[in-house]
């Protein structure tokens, strides 16, 4: 339940980028490139606050430029995302001479406490920044005209722009809720460590993904759920727990996290064919 926020704070916003028929693969490098801005900025300054807002910038900031990149440019967000994803990491590797950063210690203190403490001494902090992130991007998809709007976006492009609907906004808005969750969630993962590593983030992109598409949501976007990605983390966080338990080595999740990927697009695929 500690570990699984982790990915879940990102690949809820991430559902409705890809609801919206885009993607963004640049989130691993976003989660160090937040977290590396909240590290200096404590580490010069001392003042908490200073450093999380420092970080939540970082975080808009990739979202502003994947969202200029892909809804001003047009360029595929699959292309896009894949070079930032790169500029976001080289940006914190030669930042850092590609070395760890100590972390100025916060543990005893409010901001620790309501991150990663524990209510009551059993339910960690992250988990409950995901179920409040699951109800804000629930409420965005299912209660507001945004969310309605993205939906449309994915289903019929061009039907949105004919209705009226700010295309390149909305576009703009997915991509910078999702950096900011990205960056927030490498301070969470970070916030109980003593340093921090440039390569932050490296091996959450498979179970971010898997989750999104094991949750429904459909690679052609369109079609997609909150929910579903929300129970479908805490399933990719158990057969996570479930190979270290029966001693599999690391290597085994990559081939099953791909294989969910893989088994869930063919079957959405197989399944939208046959009710057409």
């Amino acid at each position: 339940m500690s570990t699984t926020p982790f990915f879940a704070l990102m690949a809820l916003p991430l559902t409705m980028v890809v609801i919206a028929g885009e993607i963004d693969l640049s989130f691993p490098s976003v989660m160090a490139l937040g977290t590396a801005a909240y590290a200096y900025t404590l580490a010069y300054t001392g003042d908490l606050t200073l450093a999380f807002f420092a970080c939540a910038l970082a975080g808009i900031l990739a979202g502003v430029t994947n969202g200029g990149i892909v809804a001003g440019l047009g360029i595929p967000s699959l292309v896009a995302t894949i070079g930032t994803q790169f500029f976001w990491r080289g940006v914190v590797l030669v930042g850092t001479g590609g070395n760890g950063v100590s972390l100025v210690p916060t543990r005893g203190t409010v901001f620790y406490s309501m991150m990663v403490g524990r209510l009551e001494g059993l339910i960690p902090a992250q988990m409950l920044w995901t179920v409040f992130m699951a109800i804000v991007v629930a409420f965005l998809l299912n209660r507001h005209r945004f969310g309605a709007h993205v939906y449309l976006i994915g289903d019929n492009i061009e039907s949105a722009r004919l209705m009226g609907v700010n295309v390149r906004q909305r576009k703009m808005l997915l991509f910078v809720l999702m950096g900011i969750a990205a960056a927030f969630a490498g301070l969470v993962a970070s916030l109980e460590v003593t340093y921090f590593w440039p390569t932050l983030g490296d091996g959450y992109l498979l179970t971010t993904i898997a989750s999104v598409f094991l949750g429904g949501t459909s690679v052609f976007g369109g079609t997609g759920t909150i929910l579903g990605t929300f129970v479908a983390c805490f399933i990719i966080g158990a057969i996570n727990a479930g190979i270290v338990a029966i001693g599999l080595t690391g290597f085994w999740t990559q081939l099953i996290y791909g294989l969910i990927i893989v088994l869930s697009v063919t079957l959405q695929t197989a399944l939208s064919r046959k009710l057409a």
